[in-house]
């Protein structure tokens, strides 16, 4: 738990020093979320599998709790740094603009996302509170009700589709969303009816977030907080763009897609990052697992799909399509189910990472390795685990 510790609670202090002091704070704290986190990522040994942790829970709950209830006031303190009369440069108040919406849309949103899949009602407020202040609340509805449940699938609003760059999933992502994610929780207030609508919650924290900023620095002040949600909310939508990005169930013959298996999320095994955003590269075992904490999250490359960089430089990559593509089509085109239309059934696979995380048939008795041709079901492996409880809200 150390190293998640340090990486997470050290741009907590450098963000509060840098909205008081600016300078060379600010600069520091921009340097070391985009930066520091990407040179140790390269220098630090990336392990391709990973058991996960199973001790020290009441320690990750703290730190959940620690980074969730630090959120709102350092968005405050930037408000007043920014767009308030804080005396920094305009240099420092760009410099602090950066790092605090890389911050919030990258560690306040992992979080936020570890906190809304805890048993706890508590925790799960948390991690509410966190993506309203971030403007994004109906994404704690949208995650649970329609992600887990649809990944993989063009019902899926934040499944990325292959040759969709990152700009038109932007709209679609945030559309779709809000709009299923709604409907979902209506419908479900007809057998399940209590208090506020949760979207009740979600508009009204956002015009109290508003209203907050207002009171903080006038009108400067908003414009800065919703520029600055807009940016941490990008952030956000480019991890959900790149951890599914082109990989999709393939659809049975009775016309239902296949179950989830660690085939359909990307990950990546660089440890700073991983522990800078709590796991969230651990991304398939979350979907097939999602009531372990992030410490517990495995990996493992030979059933799961590994990211070529490390989560925060594939989303800086996304931000050039032609770029992205060339890198990254190849990789989503070898794992797609092959077996599909044709009356075939998935195949169980291993991954050989020598092979180039390229998906290749378990050695069959005779001793002899298979290869697979382009038209070969035994190209994708088929579904591993079980699915995800899309709904983990109230104790699952």
């Amino acid at each position: 738990m150390a190293l998640y510790i340090l990486a997470t609670l050290t741009p907590v202090a450098l963000l509060a020093v840098a909205s008081l002091l600016g300078g060379a704070w600010a600069w520091a704290a921009l340097g070391y979320i985009a930066l520091l986190t990407a040179a140790l990522d390269e220098s630090l040994p990336k392990p391709r599998k990973a058991k996960g942790n199973t001790a020290g829970h009441f320690v990750a709950k703290a730190l959940s709790v620690v980074l969730a209830l630090a959120h709102p006031v350092l968005i405050a303190l930037g408000l007043w740094a920014i767009a308030g009369p804080s005396g920094l440069t305009p240099g420092a108040r760009i410099a602090l603009f950066l790092a605090l919406g890389l911050f919030s849309g990258q560690v306040s949103n992992a979080n936020a996302h570890e906190l809304i899949h805890r048993k706890s009602r508590v925790l799960q407020a948390l991690g509410r509170m966190v993506y309203i202040v971030m403007l994004f609340g109906h994404h704690a509805s949208a995650h649970l009700l329609i992600h887990h449940r649809l990944v993989g699938t063009r019902q899926d609003p934040n499944t990325a589709r292959e040759g969709e760059n990152c700009y038109q999933f932007f709209w679609r992502a945030w559309r779709g969303s809000f709009r299923k994610g709604l409907a979902e929780e209506t419908a479900r207030r007809k057998t399940r009816a209590r208090g506020l609508h949760p979207y009740a919650w979600y508009v009204g924290g956002a015009v109290a977030a508003l209203g907050t900023a207002a009171l903080i620095a006038g009108l400067p002040g908003v414009v800065v907080f919703v520029w600055l949600t807009i940016f941490s909310g990008s952030q956000l939508l480019l991890s959900d763009y790149v951890q599914h990005y082109g990989l999709r169930r393939g659809i049975l013959a009775d016309g239902t897609p296949e179950r989830q298996g660690p085939q359909h999320s990307w990950n990546a095994p660089h440890v700073f990052s991983s522990a800078l955003l709590l796991n969230a590269p651990r991304h398939s075992d979350h979907h097939l697992n999602a009531g372990r904490t992030y410490p517990e999250l495995r990996l493992d490359d030979q059933t799961m799909p590994m990211l070529p960089h490390s989560l925060p430089v594939m989303a800086l990559i996304a931000l050039w399509p032609p770029l992205w593509r060339r890198v990254m089509d190849p990789l989503a085109a070898a794992w797609q189910p092959a077996w599909e239309g044709r009356g075939g059934v998935p195949q169980k696979t291993v991954l050989v990472p020598e092979n180039g995380g390229l998906p290749r048939p378990a050695l069959p008795s005779s001793g002899h390795v298979h290869t697979p041709q382009p038209d070969d079901p035994a190209r994708r492996p088929a579904r591993a685990g079980p699915a995800a409880n899309p709904d983990e809200r109230g104790g699952v």
